[in-house]
């Protein structure tokens, strides 16, 4: 028996819940489809549409043209590019729960996108922002832990804070949970595996007496888990202290982490394993950013090249 056809407000709520539970998506994630759709349904409203199968392509089309050109509130070619895709999205599950035929949304383009290449910084530039947290202090074993983990399995920022100690394997792996929850396995590396083994030791126990138990493994000076925020300082003080002359982030530990690996010869498709990335084309652009760095050695170095 087919399903009986819903108004276009309670299909949102029951897709809202499907990706959040059956999908596992995260809440802001779920909040960001939320948004989206929130305007896209009260942009039909406007005309009167309230039904699924009311809805026609040119409705579709009409939505991206308004996003294009509405005079209030311009958006990035990136930010209709995401509420375009939480459109179709929509209209995806709209078809596979039979509320509509036909998936009206398939044609609707999304917009071109400018191609940012990932910044990274140099082997010699990471290896300066490293050294820039070496000492005995609780917080410089802590901190040159974390860059050196960051640097060494390509984490997430969110990723790092988010470890618990038994997340850190005795066979120099670590284990992530990346977006959606999806875990992954990465090597450490000598470097990182060190500098765990001292926090460790030397750093995490005493920082644990100063609060709660908690299983984290990165620890506040007053015991607590490890905060974005304090990571983020973290990075911009190691950077300063380095005087590299620009500004880093976490993320340029993850693009550097990408790029250098690439640079040295590793398969692209594995290095989309260890970045957790769903497709192969997201790790590509990394090959772009090698390539360039070739073509400039080349244009320098060869006799014949200019």
């Amino acid at each position: 028996m087919p399903e009986p056809e819903l108004t276009l407000v309670r299909n949102l709520e029951r897709y809202l819940r499907h990706v959040s539970i059956e999908r596992g998506l995260s809440a802001n994630t779920v909040a960001a489809y939320a948004r989206d759709l929130a305007n896209y349904l009260d942009h039909l409203s406007a005309s009167g549409i309230t039904m699924p199968t009311a809805v026609t392509s040119a409705d579709v089309s009409a939505f991206a043209r308004h996003l294009r050109t509405r005079p209030d509130v311009p958006l990035s070619a990136s930010s209709m590019a995401r509420m375009l895709s939480s459109v179709r999205g929509f209209h995806r599950y709209l078809v596979a729960e039979g509320q509509v035929p036909m998936d009206v949304a398939l044609d609707t383009p999304p917009p071109k996108l400018s191609q940012k290449l990932p910044k990274a910084i140099t082997i010699e530039q990471m290896a300066r922002v490293l050294a820039a947290t070496d000492g005995d202090e609780l917080a410089d074993l802590r901190d040159h832990a974390l860059l050196e983990l960051l640097y060494a399995t390509g984490a997430r920022i969110s990723e790092a804070v988010d470890l618990n100690v038994d997340d850190v394997f005795e066979e120099d792996v670590v284990r992530l949970f990346g977006k959606g929850g999806k875990q992954r396995i990465v090597p450490l590396g000598s470097y990182a595996r060190r500098a765990l083994d001292a926090y460790l030791v030397r750093a995490r126990p005493r920082l644990a007496t100063k609060g709660a138990s908690t299983p984290a493994l990165f620890l506040g000076m007053r015991g607590a888990r490890l905060s974005r925020q304090s990571a983020w300082l973290i990075i911009r003080a190691a950077a300063e202290r380095a005087q590299l002359g620009i500004e880093i982030s976490p993320h340029t530990f993850r693009h550097s982490f990408a790029t250098h690996l690439l640079a040295g010869g590793a398969d692209v498709r594995v290095v989309q394993e260890l970045l957790g990335h769903s497709s192969v084309a997201t790790t590509q652009i990394y090959t772009l950013v090698t390539a360039d760095t070739l073509r400039d050695m080349y244009t320098t170095a060869h006799p014949r090249a200019r």
